[in-house]
């Protein structure tokens, strides 16, 4: 069995790399390396975006969520990792006439308040990006190690070298493409993984969920709402694919697209760890719903559920990738695709050494989502004329300071209100959210409506 599920990993990651490098530059330069201009239809866009917000995450995250803390926060969860492909199918046209040669969220923002805030959106976004793809190296390496007796580190390497060689060589085309047959992919392996999982369920003594009082639920479904869509809307990949898209049409109908099915795929997914909360399986400490209905499936189910996730992360990290490297072409002036290319191959050494420690960046990725929190506002304010850089940059400093005030308020000291920001033992909570948007987006307005811009 070891040599089958190595053959099958191993096969897995031949058919990524072939599909990306296939993909040829239009001969378009580093531009097209970095956006794809105005090439991608609607469908391609959609299964990208799908595809590039999926991840190993959603095998654990949504079941557990579903699980333990029942159906109205896994709906915050879903609307959450499905809003910024709608608020991209919204003001995405909006931004694409706005700046019709850009290339990153950093260019936005320079174009609307100089490059003060832009160097500060570039560090948010590359910051995130980072925590992003060391969860997802971490996520494969333990569920490797779950599902088949592989080393795990030995997975994580080939996940991180393959994706790094077909994005560094074809740039986003690459990426897109995979994206394409990766979201056909994990759809076909979800289906197949949660029906018979779900269809030898063990014939345990039905239970009830667990009992979270109403309000509990919703302010966790808020808080997942909050901070996954301001995380993700600094996500350079998705800004990418603003750019790429043949037109405001195709970005407006891909990018639903991709929203509708990614709440379906959420839905699901964490579906699955509601249906064995219920039927009394033994979810584990820390609970992880998902591998625990595996644990009663047949044993041939293991190779195509570590396939699926082989198929998750994969999607994700050449995504990130390769925004990474837009983002490098972006913020430094005459940089070539070979300097990019480097930049991303040295950025991903530091990213998959943490990985293989196995350590947890669950409170990091929270500290990074909450620092997009801050910021997400006052930068998509700057599509309103009145807004100014005055009022950009006092609303992130306000949004910096709202996240701290809950905390502190209750603390009734500074480093009380600092060390709830920081998530301690990792457990998200509402209000250092609530106090970075109400303070960034109402600083932002006022000074806005105050001292608008010449």
């Amino acid at each position: 069995m070891l040599y089958t599920t190595l053959a099958a990993v191993v096969a897995a990651m031949i058919l990524f790399a072939w599909l990306g490098l296939r993909a040829r530059l239009a001969d378009g330069g580093l531009d097209d390396y970095v956006t794809a201009r105005n090439s991608q239809g609607a469908r391609a866009l959609g299964l990208s975006f799908l595809a590039s917000g999926m991840g190993g995450w959603i095998l654990f995250a949504p079941p557990e969520v579903g699980a333990t803390v029942g159906p109205l926060a896994l709906a915050g969860y879903a609307v959450g990792a499905a809003l910024p492909f709608l608020v991209f199918a919204f003001c995405g046209p909006a931004i694409r006439r706005f700046l019709p040669e850009g290339r990153s969220i950093g260019e936005f923002a320079s174009a609307c308040y100089g490059n003060g805030v832009r160097r500060y959106v570039a560090l948010i976004s590359v910051l995130y990006m980072l925590c992003f793809l060391t969860a997802e190296l971490t996520a494969i390496g333990g569920i490797t190690a779950l599902l088949s007796d592989l080393n795990g580190g030995l997975v994580i390497l080939g996940v991180a070298i393959t994706t790094l060689v077909y994005t560094a060589v074809g740039g986003l085309r690459a990426s897109i493409i995979t994206d394409q047959w990766q979201a056909l992919l994990l759809i076909g392996l979800l289906a197949i993984v949660g029906l018979v999982a779900v269809g030898k369920l063990p014939d345990a003594q039905p239970a009830a969920l667990p009992d979270i009082p109403t309000s509990v639920a919703l302010s966790v479904a808020l808080t997942l709402v909050i901070a996954v869509t301001a995380a993700n809307l600094f996500h350079q990949g998705y800004w990418q694919r603003l750019w790429s898209a043949r037109d405001t049409s195709a970005l407006s109908r891909g990018a639903v697209l991709g929203g509708v099915v990614t709440i379906l795929v959420v839905l699901v997914v964490g579906g699955l760890g509601i249906l064995a909360a219920m039927n009394g399986t033994d979810l584990g400490n820390p609970p992880i719903p998902f591998f625990a209905l595996l644990a009663d499936a047949p044993a041939w189910l293991a190779l195509p559920a570590l396939i699926l996730a082989i198929t998750l992360v994969a999607s994700s990290v050449d995504t990130l990738q390769n925004a990474l490297a837009s983002l490098a072409v972006t913020e430094k002036a005459g940089l070539s695709i070979a300097s990019a290319r480097w930049f991303t191959v040295l950025m991903m050494i530091p990213v998959v050494l943490v990985a293989l420690q196995g350590i947890s960046v669950l409170r990091l990725f929270l500290i990074a989502d909450l620092l997009c929190a801050t910021a997400v506002l006052p930068v998509l304010m700057g599509l309103w004329r009145r807004m100014s850089n005055r009022a950009a940059i006092l609303g992130c400093l306000a949004g910096l300071i709202g996240a701290v005030l809950p905390g502190w308020t209750s603390g009734g000291t500074v480093m009380a209100g600092l060390q709830a920001a920081s998530f301690p033992g990792g457990i998200p909570t509402l209000m250092p959210f609530v106090g970075a948007l109400a303070g960034s987006g109402l600083v932002s307005l006022l000074v806005a409506l105050l001292r608008p811009r010449r």
